[in-house]
């Protein structure tokens, strides 16, 4: 059966011209901006008087093994907004084009249909994790000293943990989309989020309750894969995954899709 559902949201999905503009530029912006740090780096040393001299690129290990894996997996976190725009689009021309009204009356329940999205975030959010792997992997071959096994296939818990990041901003812009049913304001409200969450961590809780601010929605999504270049000059980053850090992501996971749930069961199609 959901093999059969998945079938059938893919199928509205690629019907899109949408879909397979936003796809493909995710998926090129996605191999093109990470792979080509250590070039920009060269062609700072190039441009920039001294840039080389104070700093000798060769011996960053940007893209060594294993340290390629958490460095592209942060910078690819940034990218995930425009495949949660695709599921926008997707979801809310749902409502647009009476698609969920229909799909209701064929006999599929409402929540088959949430069911369905869940699956396709789930493909999407794979992909992403699929692409980052062969990225890596091609990356830390051409630039690393060191090609062992054993060196490869350190930190490999950064990939699934980069899937639970994709797709739980995915669950969260499904439940948006679901709430709002508007593509244009629900993806203004998924771009601005992470900043007025932002405003209201720093300006309510840093001081009196720090500690909470990691759970919340959209901070535990990036308190789950921490910035990595700091270790370049010496300072102590978290270079490991936390249970409760997941445990956390995992429950704002469940709070969307059984919002997005809700949500359905309750309105008028």
């Amino acid at each position: 059966m959901w093999l059969h559902l998945l079938k059938i949201d893919l199928k509205k999905m690629t019907n899109y011209r949408t879909f397979w503009v936003i796809c493909g530029l995710y998926f090129i912006t996605l191999a093109l901006t990470t792979a080509s740090g250590m070039e920009f780096l060269k062609l700072l040393a190039r441009s920039i008087e001294g840039f080389g001299a104070e700093l000798n690129i060769n011996r960053i290990p940007l893209y060594h093994f294993p340290d390629v894996w958490l460095n592209l997996i942060w910078f690819s976190g940034w990218l995930k907004i425009l495949p949660a725009i695709m599921v926008v689009v997707s979801i809310t021309n749902e409502f647009s084009y009476r698609t969920l009204r229909q799909n209701v009356i064929d006999g599929l329940s409402r929540g088959e249909f949430l069911l369905s999205k869940i699956l396709t975030n789930v493909v999407l959010s794979a992909a992403s994790m699929v692409l980052v792997f062969v990225i890596g992997l091609v990356t830390g071959l051409i630039y690393s000293p060191d090609v062992s096994i054993e060196q490869m296939f350190t930190d490999m818990e950064f990939l699934p943990a980069y899937f639970l990041e994709v797709f739980s901003f995915l669950s969260f812009a499904t439940m948006l989309a679901i709430l709002v049913q508007r593509s244009g304001l629900t993806i203004v409200i998924v771009m601005f989020a992470q900043l007025v969450e932002l405003f209201i961590t720093e300006k309510f809780f840093r001081d009196p309750l720090p500690e909470v601010i990691p759970f919340f929605p959209m901070k535990s999504i990036w308190y789950l894969i921490e910035f990595p270049l700091p270790r370049y000059w010496f300072q102590e980053i978290k270079d490991y995954i936390t249970l409760i850090s997941v445990i956390t992501i995992i429950f704002w996971t469940a709070v969307y899709n059984y919002v997005s749930y809700v949500k359905l069961k309750r309105m008028d199609i």
